[in-house]
């Protein structure tokens, strides 16, 4: 006898038994492997892994899915602990019997039995019913455990060999390895070897090819097609290796191959001959008919397939179709979906048989869908079988109209209805069509369609609050394009209105409170009224919101000396609200909102945890971007410029220009915060070209008497549509003007754009300390600055340089100490770089003033500090964060970075995409760089 499995498995047969004809000699034999037989060791070590444990290995996946080609090179390559019997059975073998007289010549020619079956115990022949519970015993007794594989094990499917081959099992110790390849789940009790741990199973989700394993088989069969056509097959097959197998011999003499694989239509291919005959036909006439009529359906439930067929077996039938591997994959709770290449197939075989019978199905699937309340599903079976007026009226009266809006505004709808053709009528089709205009921002456009809707719908008659509901809220989201906030408040309280008497559609469809929310914020800050939006947005956000101070914003109470009372932040009940129970899931753009709120308040602590929190609930809802956080990123460049970070600024703006969605707010606060990191960059001018200003041409001394400074806002601007808007882009071009030299213009830059902001009262404070007009500067600072640390540190450090002038010089310490403790939490660098060059000299002359305080600029410290690049992170790294981080120091790449923390590349990607954000970088080599000079690595 041979020791080596694979000479074993092959060794040629002694006296031919009565069955041991050619025909059985072919099924003894380990089945070759052609030469464009990809090896897969991920596959293979996991057999032989199981091998090593496990008495019962399960290959089980659908037909082509390369079971048979897996086990065979595994059996012929692997280093297996005894020989090796296989066997491929056919429908004949169906029963003791003949499997038995089968199993018997397998082990004969194994080695592990004689010659005519000697070795047989006592009484049993080869057509004992019980032979394989008999063999158990000389099984048990060998000493190198015998691998008894069973290929195409679906074409036995008699419980009583079930059960012979689980006797033999319980039975034998370690002297069997059974491998069962099977497109269908064996009769074995499963659940038993899996609970007792007994089993490895190799299912079709393992046996699908990945990109990189489809890439080496295209390859072999001549194809080099880039990666990401390989990637789109591989999606389009799902991995099915004769799938990929077919689509190659398809393309193999294409002039274009991969535009061959990108538009060829599978339902006329050898792919559809190979599913027709191995899969189709081989079913019964009722079952041919469900998968047919059913082939339409993304997913297939048992009652929505009764509904297209007209009969009442799916459940059944589905179930029996998924246990056999028949290309129908359960999704659990009692549905199913078609593999996709599959249902193609189908439905191009149920076009030719059944002409016309597709949109009948269609518009049944599409009532059913409807009334099981899956409107996205419903919509899309609508359109197929061109019910454009139902689906139009389904979208009104489920009050769905908001799902065209958002960052990720469904699909469905967007998608659905861009294809509504021009001639649909009905009130319905006409606010589908307003909602696709303004929310492209044709406003124009979409008010006129949104006109027509309310004239047909008067025109039907009778009271319907869908659609009056609708069309305020796109009169809402139209007031909040054009920047009109009056249209705005009044749009959204009847849209609340509205809602209340369609309770439970309003409470199903949150997204329509939550961007009216939104929508009101914004149209609040456009007008100027920061404390109304942010008490709203507060109210509106509760807890996520009310808990974003820093002991800063703390630090900043009575900031200015003068006994000024705080300005009180609004907690969770500022303005009202509703309870954490009936509060709708907030936008990641109203973290956004009240962001910028808490910035212009000047609590940039509070503004930086709201932005963050923006960012975070964006990316929980898509791992793989951050839609919606346009403020969010933002804010978070000017709180980094208050820091002087400006790297870290300007990677924030990068991402802001990113995400921008054409909002006025969005733009203006873009243009505003380009400016004014140009300003913060030694850029003066160029901040005011941003704002459409004229730059003076040097620095002129300015004269008693003269001709009047440069005026801002220049006429025409933008920036007179807004009264927030014209006070930024005012105050940025009069700090830009004073920052130039000319301190007149300055003032009158912000006289004749009336800005009346307290970041505007500092301008102008500057400005007249540099004219030596120390009285006037005093009268010009904000005297309501309690919890607002920008303001306050600034306000303290003007009133410091004016004590200073007046020879006040024990006034001018204490007040710049009190202005280090209130910057010292958020790190406001910034206000103390623009105080002047008066200042560096007054704290290095005085270096028990700074010794606490290594934030500040090295400029205005005795001895060495960190500098913005080395600023700590603005947030903390989580561990996985710290674990990629270590990775990537020590290069490795994104895939191996994956492997080693058993995560998905995506994330691994989104942890970088965080690590970059946190320590200002764009790149992973610099966030390596960076991390080393925090001592993080």
């Amino acid at each position: 006898m041979t020791s080596d499995p694979r000479e074993r498995s092959t060794v040629e047969p002694g006296p031919a038994p009565p069955l041991a004809d050619t025909v059985l000699a072919t099924r003894l034999r380990v089945p070759p492997v052609p030469a464009s037989f990809v090896r897969r060791p991920r596959l293979a070590e996991r057999l032989t892994r199981g091998l090593r444990s496990h008495p019962l290995l399960l290959v089980n996946g659908p037909a082509g899915a390369g079971k048979t080609l897996l086990v065979s090179d595994w059996v012929r390559t692997a280093p297996l602990p005894g020989p090796v019997a296989w066997l491929t059975l056919e429908e004949q073998d169906d029963g003791p019997g003949a499997f038995g007289a089968l199993l018997v010549e397998a082990l004969r020619r194994s080695g592990v039995l004689g010659p005519a079956g000697t070795g047989l115990p006592p009484g049993a022949g080869p057509a004992h019913p019980g032979l394989p519970a008999l063999l158990a015993g000389g099984l048990a007794a060998r000493r190198q455990p015998l691998v008894l594989v069973l290929d195409e094990y679906e074409r036995v499917p008699s419980p009583d060999v079930a059960a012979d081959l689980h006797a033999l099992l319980r039975h034998c110790g370690d002297g069997l390895r059974l491998v069962l390849v099977s497109r269908n789940e064996p009769l074995l009790p499963l659940h038993r070897y899996r609970a007792a741990d007994q089993i490895t199973e190799v299912r079709a989700a393992d046996l699908a090819f990945t990109p990189d394993e489809a890439s080496v088989l295209l390859r072999r069969h001549g194809l080099g097609l880039s990666e990401e056509g390989v990637r789109a097959l591989t999606a389009r097959t799902e991995g099915w290796a004769a799938g990929l197998r077919l689509c190659a011999l398809a393309a193999e003499h294409a002039p274009d191959q991969e535009g061959y694989l990108k538009e060829f239509e599978a339902g006329h291919s050898v792919i559809a001959d190979f599913l027709l005959a191995e899969v189709l036909d081989a079913q019964p006439a009722a079952t041919r008919d469900l998968l047919l009529r059913t082939s339409l359906l993304d997913r297939t439930h048992p009652a929505l397939a009764n509904a297209l067929t007209g009969r009442d077996d799916a459940e059944r039938t589905l179930d029996e179709l998924a246990r056999a591997n028949t290309f129908i994959t359960p999704l659990g709770h009692s549905w199913y979906r078609h593999h996709p290449l599959f249902a193609e197939i189908l439905q191009v075989h149920l076009r030719a048989r059944h002409p016309g019978l597709a949109q009948e199905l269609h518009a049944r699937a599409a009532r059913w869908l409807h009334g099981a309340g899956l409107l996205d599903e419903a919509l899309r079976h609508a359109a197929a079988a061109d019910e454009w007026e139902l689906a139009a009226g389904w979208l009104v009266e489920d009050l769905a109209i908001g799902r065209f809006f958002g960052e990720r505004a469904a699909a469905a709808p967007a998608g659905v209805f861009a294809a509504m053709p021009p001639g649909t009528g009905g009130p319905a089709a006409e606010l589908v069509r307003a909602a696709r205009a303004i929310a492209a921002r044709d406003t124009g456009k979409g008010r006129a369609h949104l006109d027509r809707a309310l004239q047909r719908a008067a025109a039907t008659g009778g009271d319907d609050v869908a659609t009056r509901l609708s069309a305020a809220f796109l009169r809402l989201m139209a007031a909040r394009s054009a920047g009109t906030g009056p249209a705005v408040e009044e749009a959204a309280h009847t849209v609340e209105r509205l809602g209340r008497r369609l309770p439970e559609r309003w409470r199903a469809h949150p997204e329509l409170s939550a961007l009216s929310s939104a929508a009101l914020a914004t149209a609040r800050l456009w007008e100027g009224h920061v404390d109304e939006a942010r008490a709203g947005l507060l109210a509106d956000l509760g807890g996520t919101a009310a808990s974003g101070g820093t002991t800063g914003e703390r630090a900043g109470t009575r900031a200015t000396g003068d006994g000024a009372a705080g300005d009180g932040a609004a907690g969770p009940a500022a303005g009202g609200g509703t309870s954490a129970g009936d509060r709708p899931p907030a936008l990641p753009e109203s973290h956004g909102l009240l962001a910028l709120a808490e910035l212009l308040k000047g609590t940039p602590g509070r503004a930086e945890s709201h932005a963050l929190h923006a960012v975070r609930e964006a990316q929980a809802q898509d791992p793989l971007g951050s839609g919606g956080c346009g403020l969010a990123h933002l804010v978070l460049a000017e709180v980094a410029a208050e820091r002087d970070d400006l790297p870290a600024a300007r990677v924030s703006l990068r991402l802001a220009e990113a995400d921008g969605d054409g909002d006025p707010l969005h733009q203006a606060e873009l243009d505003v915060t380009r400016a004014r990191l140009a300003l913060y960059g030694g850029d003066p001018r160029g901040a005011l070209a941003l704002l459409g200003g004229p730059a003076p041409a040097g620095r002129p001394q300015e004269p008693a008497d003269g001709p009047p400074g440069v005026a801002f806002p220049p006429a025409g601007t933008p920036w007179e549509a807004s009264p927030w808007a014209r006070d930024r882009a005012t105050t940025i071009a009069a700090a830009a003007l004073l920052d130039t030299g000319d301190a007149r213009a300055a003032l009158e830059a912000l006289d004749a754009g009336h800005a009346g902001s307290a970041e505007a009262a500092l301008v102008a404070a500057r400005a007249h300390l540099a004219r030596g007009d120390r009285r006037a500067a005093e009268e010009a600072l904000p005297r309501d600055v309690g919890r607002t640390p920008a303001v306050a540190a600034r306000a303290l450090l003007v009133r410091a340089e004016s004590k200073l002038a007046a020879g006040h010089d024990d006034a001018a310490l204490r007040l710049v100490a009190h202005a280090l403790a209130v910057a010292r939490p958020d790190r406001l660098r910034r206000a103390f770089l623009e105080a002047g060059p008066w200042l560096s000299r007054f704290l290095r002359d005085r270096p028990f003033l700074t010794a606490a305080h290594a934030w500040l600029p090295d400029t205005m410290r005795d001895g060495a500090g960190r500098s913005p690049a080395t600023a700590a992170p603005v947030e903390p790294l989580t561990a996985r964060e710290q674990e990629v981080l270590e990775r990537v120091a020590q290069l490795m790449s994104t895939a191996e970075v994956a492997a080693e923390l058993n995560v998905s590349v995506n994330t691994v990607k989104t942890h970088l995409k965080n690590i970059n954000r946190k320590l200002c970088t764009t790149r992973r080599a610099d966030a390596v760089r960076r991390a080393r000079r925090l001592h993080l690595l």
